[in-house]
This record gives structure tokens, C-alpha cells and sequence, in this order.
């Protein structure tokens, strides 16, 4: 059984391990540009992009159990995006300006100095939700492919769709 491994074989514990370290360091990159995408390269596309990779990573070790997301499924997460990121546009036009218009906010904080923030943030994350969200759906889906080939090539009955 290839437990939705898109490769079959053996496991490698030096490929498990090489993803299990590298797979939340890579998550904290996807942040990084999720964040900084205002001012420089990145944004919510690119990080999620980038949080998709080390979901595929794990696929490719562990299978779909692996690069499964835990707590949420790949469809919530795609609807949470699109949610804040259509609310950010309502947002926007709400307080009288364009719809997906971005908006300034900025404030003194004690401690930290000036805080700014903007209205695109929101939409960033809601776009960066969609992606992960997405990539999520084509592991599963490569998955359940990779476990219907072996369930084939195991019993040729299924070819004949079962009549055998």
C-alpha cells in the first residue's frame, strides 16, 4: 500500500527527517513574506506559495496523512480566504473609499513607536489562505490517485469494474 505516497517504496528516514526539519522553517519563511510583501517581494501569493511547498515536501515523505492540514480541511481554509479577503473590499467601502481600496492606520504605541497597518495586510492573508488551501486540495488529490493506482494494479478486477 502506497499510503497515498506518490511514489510507492520504502520510506527514507534521511528524506523524513530532512522534511521534518525543514518543513517548519519553511513555514516561517511563507510568513516572513506574507508579512514584509508590503515593501518588498512577497505578499500573500508568494508566501502561500512558498507554505504550499512545505506541504508538498511532506506529501512527498509521508503521503497524504502527512501533508494533510491539521484541524482545518483544504475547503474551509479556501473559504476563509476568499471570506477576508471579500470583507477587506466591503471594509473598504464601508468607510467610503473604493472597493479593495487600501486604507492607513497607524498609531503611537508605548513601547513599540508607530504602528502602521494597512488595509491590504487582510487581503494578503485572505489570498495566502486560498493558496495553501488550494495546494492542500492537489496534494489530496494526488494522493487518493496515488492509493486508486495501487488499488488497481493489486486487483485487476477493477478494471473490469469489479465483475469478477
Amino acid at each position: 500500500m502506497t499510503d497515498g505516497r506518490p511514489f510507492g517504496g520504502d520510506r527514507s528516514p534521511i528524506l523524513d527527517e530532512s522534511i521534518r526539519l525543514a518543513f517548519h522553517t519553511v513555514l516561517v519563511l511563507s510568513v516572513y513574506l506574507l508579512f514584509v510583501g508590503h515593501n518588498a517581494p512577497g505578499g500573500g501569493f508568494s508566501g502561500g506559495l512558498v507554505a504550499g511547498a512545505a506541504i508538498f515536501l511532506r506529501f512527498i515523505a509521508g503521503g497524504r496523512a502527512a501533508g494533510a492540514l491539521p484541524g482545518l480541511g483544504y475547503e474551509a481554509l479556501c473559504g476563509l480566504g476568499l471570506l477576508i479577503s471579500s470583507v477587506t473590499g466591503v471594509a473598504a467601502l464601508a468607510g467610503g473609499l473604493g472597493f479593495l481600496e487600501s486604507w492607513v492606520f497607524e498609531r503611537e504605541v508605548p513601547v513599540l513607536g508607530v504602528v502602521k497597518f494597512t488595509g491590504t495586510l487582510p487581503f494578503d492573508i485572505g489570498v495566502y489562505l486560498v493558496v495553501v488551501g488550494l495546494i492542500a486540495a492537489i496534494v489530496d488529490s494526488l494522493g487518493r490517485e496515488a492509493d486508486t493506482s495501487e488499488t488497481h494494479a493489486l486487483d485487476p478486477s477493477h478494471d473490469q469494474g469489479g465483475s469478477r
